[in-house]
């Protein structure tokens, strides 16, 4: 018997990073330097005044007990006071707002809460993992809607509720997207809005990317939107903004609905997030919020870095409006193999490690991802391994071509 005789784990796919990963740390462990760009964890530092009120909230033996599950008061006021600065909307921080143990476990619980065995969901594709399967974990089935690059989302959300019996119950939102960066406006949401309003569909938004971006415009919230109240909740993160990912602190806000229901499932599961923790994450809402755009020029700079350097090395990558990420095309020349193993020579010649497409969904083969989680001058030294991984690239093609092969 294995874990793969439980119902639940037989409906996940293998993990498609695992073999990535295994190379990767049995490489380290030989001693070797792989500038790791694969995952999206944040190298920045958490800003010094969320840490001292941490520290200074730890020192207070009664804040070491059981927390509130749904969150403290004053953490839920100030992502309240968040959205009102933010984006001119106003939440009720009672019935209307959330905290969760990052956006991830939130959108998993909520999951849970509003799926019954067979309900459709649909999820873009490719997509962050968890927004599909944190709905196949709950017993739902899952339609793809494809998102390569050029798709138009309404005709395939339209094609894909047109044809889905029965109806779909909910839809997945993630703009700024990872992993593609892409990015929408108002009347992408207005739009998708009044079709789910209309049709008696919930839409979760993962707005965790909300203010790493690169243009003068900032990511709107669906919330703007004010059908939205009726069949929307919009998930955020302090993990990214203020580079708190492991912290686990995030929050759901929008439909009363779901934030209810939300609510009572967490409370028979925990009992919140560490108290010090969410009165620091308080402290990082309601503080000096320069420590964001600073953060954002610095992914801006290493954008520009990574960008203009690949492009040099004969790699033409677009340039991502936001997110951490950019969402790469494989070389001409490598398109054949597929991202996975793309992944891995690059890793072995270039000693660079970056997400294959194909993790996400299977749209998402033809790409790799690129997290911008290295300081600048890490970046030109991934940038000139790049190079001369690509200026080798017919000797190092021709070598996989043979041992793949041989393999047959």
């Amino acid at each position: 018997m294995s874990s793969n005789d439980f119902y639940r784990i037989r409906r996940l796919p293998p993990y498609l990073f695992a073999e990535v990963n295994q190379m990767k740390a049995a490489a380290r462990a030989r001693g070797e330097d792989i500038i790791d760009l694969g995952m999206g964890n944040p190298d920045l530092p958490t800003p010094q005044h969320i840490v001292d009120k941490l520290k200074e909230t730890v020192d207070n033996p009664t804040t070491h007990g059981y927390s509130i599950s749904k969150g403290i008061p004053g953490l839920r006021k100030a992502l309240s006071a968040y959205y009102k600065r933010r984006f001119s909307v106003d939440v009720d921080p009672e019935t209307e707002a959330i905290v969760t143990m990052g956006s991830k476990e939130g959108l998993a619980n909520l999951a849970q809460a509003i799926t019954a065995p067979g309900d459709v969901i649909i999820s873009p594709n490719p997509s962050y993992p968890i927004h599909p399967y944190g709905f196949m974990i709950a017993g739902a089935s899952v339609r793809h809607l494809p998102m390569a690059p050029g798709a138009n989302f309404m005709r395939e959300l339209s094609r894909a509720v047109q044809h889905s019996v029965p109806t779909p119950s909910a839809v997945i939102l993630n703009y700024p997207s990872n992993p593609t960066a892409e990015v929408v406006d108002l009347d992408f949401y207005r739009e998708v809005v009044d079709f789910c309003h209309a049709r008696g569909i919930w839409i979760l938004s993962d707005l965790a990317y909300a203010e790493i971006y690169f243009d003068d415009v900032p990511p709107p919230s669906i919330l703007q939107i004010d059908k939205a109240w009726d069949c929307a909740v919009e998930f955020t993160s302090m993990s990214k903004t203020y580079s708190m990912a492991g912290w686990r602190v995030g929050f759901a806000v929008g439909n009363k609905t779901l934030i209810s229901a939300l609510t009572r499932v967490k409370s028979y599961l925990d009992y919140g997030a560490f108290t010090p923790v969410q009165v620091a994450a308080t402290a990082a809402l309601n503080g000096p919020q320069d420590c964001i755009e600073e953060n954002r020029r610095t992914y801006k700079a290493r954008r520009d870095v990574l960008i203009s350097g690949l492009a040099a090395a004969g790699w033409d990558v677009p340039s991502p409006k936001a997110t951490m990420f950019a969402w790469a095309p494989l070389p001409e020349d490598f398109r054949e193999m597929g991202s996975m193993e793309f992944a891995k020579l690059l890793l072995q010649h270039a000693k660079v490690a970056v997400a294959p497409g194909v993790g996400f969904g299977e749209y998402g083969e033809g790409f790799v991802r690129i997290a911008l989680v290295e300081n600048e001058h890490r970046l030109r030294q991934a940038i000139r391994n790049i190079k001369k991984f690509m200026a080798n690239k017919d000797s190092i093609i021709a070598d996989w071509k043979a041992a793949q092969a041989s393999k047959n």
